[in-house]
């Protein structure tokens, strides 16, 4: 379909909380340019609010990078279980680039979510999936990673941003 601009922090719509998507609403063109915005950026994962949409929609394909795609479209995505165990993993953000900060989240978290062809669905997700599930339904609550964070650590982290080239 089509790319769309990444937003880039501090933008305002990147501290909102995502609208629920509808039954009746059709978001398979968004989920199409997220995908291929995401490929194009390149990440493995990103959320409706980073293209400026408010809905509760994120994408995903964690193997791309070292193997075949596994792309992953999650409507209403919701955590229904989380691992007891915390696991700290240095992170990136395609809203906040050049920026890695080390974020401490559960090691696996079981997600219930709507797929593209209107089923629900439920996975469990860990490792590295697990953080970027956890990283992008944070998106879709208003957080980014910066939130994660000590104070301290968010001003020096800030303090090197330099907005994305702009």
């Amino acid at each position: 379909m089509a790319q769309r601009e990444i937003l880039r922090w501090p933008d305002a719509l990147l501290s909102r909380v995502c609208a629920p998507v509808g039954a009746d609403e059709d978001v398979g063109g968004l989920v199409s340019d997220m995908f291929d915005t995401m490929y194009a950026a390149p990440g493995r994962g990103l959320a409706a609010p980073q293209v400026g949409v408010l809905k509760r929609v994120f994408v995903m394909d964690v193997t791309w990078k070292a193997g075949p795609r596994t792309p992953l479209a999650l409507i209403n995505p919701q955590v229904i279980d989380r691992a007891p165990d915390i696991q700290t993993t240095r992170e990136g953000c395609l809203s906040i680039p050049g920026v890695l900060i080390d974020v401490a989240r559960p090691e696996a978290v079981t997600m219930a979510w709507t797929d593209e062809a209107g089923r629900l669905r439920e996975d469990r997700f860990t490792g590295f999936a697990a953080v970027c599930a956890q990283h992008e339904l944070d998106h879709l609550d208003g957080i980014v990673t910066l939130d994660r964070v000590s104070p301290e650590v968010r001003r020096m982290a800030e303090a090197d941003y330099d907005g994305g080239g702009r």
